[in-house]
This record gives C-alpha cells, sequence and structure tokens, in this order.
C-alpha cells in the first residue's frame, strides 16, 4: 500500500501563495488517482482537489477552482497543489490521499491512503 507525506503548509498573508507537496512510497504510485482533501475543527473534511493516474484530468470544488492548481510527477511520485490567492477561509488541515479509483475520491469515501496532514494559516 502506497504510504503518503505531506509538506508545504505554513502561515501566509491573505492573498499569497503556497505550494504543497506529497510524497508517496512505493512503485505503483501511477496506479492511483491522487487528491487533496482539507478539514477545519469542528467541520468534516472536505473535498479540494483530484487528479488522475496519468495528470491529464482534473477535477476541484467550486470554492477553489481558479486558484487551486494540481498536478503531478509520476517519475518522482509526487503531487502538488498550487494555491494562490489564498483566503482566510483556506485555513485548514491539508491531506493528500490515493485510491485506484478517481470518483471514490470525489465521494469521498474509503480511500485507499491518507497522509498525516498538514497545516496551512491564512492571516487576514
Amino acid at each position: 500500500q502506497v504510504q503518503l507525506v505531506e509538506s508545504g503548509g505554513g502561515l501566509v498573508q491573505a492573498g499569497g501563495s503556497l505550494r504543497l507537496s506529497c510524497a508517496a512510497s512505493g512503485r505503483t504510485f501511477s496506479t492511483y488517482a491522487m487528491g487533496w482533501f482539507r478539514q477545519t475543527p469542528g467541520k468534516e473534511r472536505e473535498f479540494v482537489a483530484v487528479i488522475n493516474r496519468s495528470g491529464g484530468i482534473t477535477n476541484y470544488a467550486e470554492s477553489v477552482k481558479g486558484r487551486f492548481t494540481i498536478s503531478r510527477d509520476n517519475a518522482k511520485n509526487t503531487i502538488y497543489l498550487q494555491m494562490n490567492s489564498l483566503k482566510p477561509e483556506d485555513t485548514a488541515v491539508y491531506y493528500c490521499v490515493a485510491d485506484s479509483n478517481l470518483g471514490e475520491i470525489m465521494r469521498g469515501g474509503a480511500l485507499d491512503a491518507w497522509g498525516q496532514g498538514t497545516l496551512v494559516t491564512v492571516s487576514s
């Protein structure tokens, strides 16, 4: 099973940018669709973005569309989330996820793997 480690979180002012990374272990990385979720205290985890195995298909939550970009580098076993025009409401712990089924990631079902999360804080 793939293991995921996120990095790149931190504190940024509103309007700023951050890039999150998620490094995956194992030689089967390219067989997984990958995605990002986020969670704030007291709320359920929220789907953010998903990318298919080849990187040719992406989908985003309405709240981040046009501001966030998900990408992957299968040679480096890594996915990224470029976050621009950040807002205070983007403050959350961001989780990297993997599953063999892209649709399952979008539905937020029982996924194959979750990372430990990285905190993003956007100050106003």
